[in-house]
């Protein structure tokens, strides 16, 4: 015998609707991001690294569109790559903005802040419903959630001594391959990082953040150094001595 077919009622689909919409907007729209507008800004300004301050700052209604869509996001409702290239977006994005707020006038992201107040730990990114300094995004979050080394490459200082900002946002897809290589990208730059007979100069960030790579720093070097870089770490690796070079504060910027 044919069972009944029961049709869903326009009170059903009523209160179905008031439910989606009433989602947060991460998880409402299948829990992605849009990066859309970011990726225009960063294509447009950032070349290799330099960042393009003034380019920015014609664009920077662009630029806070960005950041008001990333307030609206659940970061509960994404995965957890698409949370670390969110966060690492954010705190990349946020210290534009932050160096618009006095550019040009401005030689140093250490130019901003106060006597008490380091820039890094203002608050100013709206996330969550909530206002977050850099500091908070890159130790309280991305280090703390996601215990990866490669993080201190992808996010950006706006100094010249920094891992160089991408011409493109992180995204949840293509997350290991784009830490990756802007890993690889800085540990292979003789400008951050060099081996002069037995000696390893490399960055500050090493010194910093010493224990997020196990105290390994030459073993590190081995995974993602290249050609004659990586030959001659394998054969003098027993006795390499690694010392810190001094930080650029200097503005990334042109």
């Amino acid at each position: 015998m044919p069972r009944p077919q029961h049709r869903p009622s326009s009170i059903g689909i009523g209160l179905f609707l008031a439910v989606v919409l009433s989602l947060p907007p991460g998880l409402a729209h299948g829990a992605s991001v849009d990066h859309g507008l970011y990726a225009q800004l960063l294509e447009r300004y950032v070349k290799d690294g330099v960042v393009d301050y003034s380019g920015f700052q014609k664009e920077r209604q662009t630029l806070e569109a960005y950041l008001d869509l990333l307030a609206e996001i659940d970061t509960d409702t994404l995965t957890p790559d698409e949370q670390f290239a969110f966060f690492v977006n954010a705190y990349n994005a946020w210290t534009i903005w932050l160096i618009l707020t006095k550019y040009p006038n401005i030689e140093s992201i250490k130019d901003l802040g106060s006597l008490f107040k380091s820039p890094w730990k203002m608050e100013i990114a709206r996330i969550d419903g909530e206002l977050m300094s850099l500091d908070h995004i890159e130790h309280g979050i991305l280090r703390k959630r996601f215990p990866d080394p490669r993080v201190h490459f992808a996010v950006n200082c706006a100094s010249k001594s920094c891992p160089p900002l991408l011409s493109e946002p992180y995204r949840g897809d293509t997350l290991d391959r784009q830490l990756d290589g802007a890993t690889r990208d800085f540990i292979n730059d003789p400008e951050n990082n060099r081996l002069e007979g037995d000696t390893l100069y490399v960055s500050k960030i090493f010194d910093w953040y010493g224990e997020d790579f196990d105290g390994e720093i030459v073993g590190f070097f081995l995974r993602y150094a290249r050609a004659d870089l990586k030959r001659r770490l394998e054969q003098n690796r027993d006795r390499i001595d690694v010392k810190y070079l001094d930080y650029d504060w200097s503005l990334n910027g042109y």
